[in-house]
């Protein structure tokens, strides 16, 4: 063959100088990849965080979501007068925001509303009522309930929020408590799986989420809680705070010895769930037993006369 044959504008020699050149560079970074030591858990590690951030900002700062702009005016506005009165700085916004928690409103926001009407409704309907009684001449031909309604009213008006926010509270522990024996045989049979009681609380959240979204949220926002905080028992107690229920306290209790003394969970969460169900089996009775008693004094007023 002629050295001097050329190959795109190169000769033989030159030609096989240049595939060498490229066989030495490729065989270096070949033993240069071979020795770095990689890190199999390093994208695990960062998926994981970011995901626990973003439940971060969803769960414990849900203030940060899109509200309309009318809304979020009428917030401001709200925020300021507090601001001015100086509410926020007293005594009884800690326990005003304990019992927005255990509502279920943990907005930053929701101490502010609550304050705010807290003040402002009662010199609103007193108002309104006075106008009513005196200003269009409302119940005139009535004068003793013409003076006590501006009263009655105003008094009914300082009364709602706090009526407002225990019936939320009352509403909200009954159905965690009907949905808390089925939430403890979730948890036994993540636990018998072998899940970490952080990965258990996730998976009974998703389980629940249709069905009793009440108590999925209060166990997400623990499993949350457990990865941020530096003592996991720290976010057992404060998922006893939120939820004002004796069975949820002896839950708690339950947990935090297992997490203290290596007690076998699934077995203690199982006698629970099966005591729960007892209890609930028990009121159920209850309620059957006096339903005679109740009916008695609507048959006697509307079922006899009639007869």
């Amino acid at each position: 063959m002629n050295e001097s044959a050329e190959f795109f504008g190169l000769n033989l020699a030159d030609l096989v100088a240049l595939l060498a050149g490229v066989s030495a560079l490729i065989a270096f970074f070949a033993v240069w990849s071979s020795g770095l030591v990689r890190l199999p858990m390093r994208h695990r590690l960062k998926s994981i965080e970011a995901r626990r951030e973003a439940l971060k900002r969803g769960y414990l700062a849900p203030a940060r979501r899109a509200r309309p702009k009318r809304r979020a005016e009428g917030v401001a506005l709200m925020r300021r007068i507090v601001e001015r009165l100086r509410l926020l700085q007293s005594k009884e916004t800690e326990k005003a925001t304990k019992l927005l928690v255990q509502a279920g409103f943990r907005s930053r926001d929701a101490v502010v509303v609550y304050l705010f009407f807290k003040l402002m409704l009662p010199f609103v309907l007193a108002a309104a009522s006075l106008l009513a009684v005196y200003g269009f001449g409302l119940l005139a031909d009535a004068p003793v309930w013409r003076s006590l309604l501006p009263a009655a009213v105003t008094l009914v008006a300082f009364k709602a929020p706090d009526l407002y926010i225990r019936n939320a509270i009352a509403k909200r522990s009954e159905a965690i408590r009907m949905s808390l024996p089925d939430a403890l045989d979730l948890l036994v049979i993540c636990a018998e799986a072998g899940l970490t009681l952080d990965a258990a609380l996730s998976r009974v959240n998703r389980e629940m989420a249709a069905s009793a979204p009440e108590l999925a949220d209060e166990f997400s926002l623990a499993a949350v809680e457990m990865g941020l905080l530096p003592e996991r028992r720290q976010a057992l107690l404060n998922l006893a705070e939120r939820v004002p229920l004796d069975a949820m306290r002896a839950v708690i209790t339950t947990l935090v010895q297992t997490e203290r003394y290596g007690t076998p969970l699934a077995m203690a969460l199982r006698v629970l769930a099966q005591e729960f169900r007892n209890q609930r089996l028990m009121k159920a009775e209850e309620k059957a037993a006096r339903l005679p008693a109740t009916m008695t004094v609507p048959l006697i007023l509307f079922i006899l006369p009639t007869l």
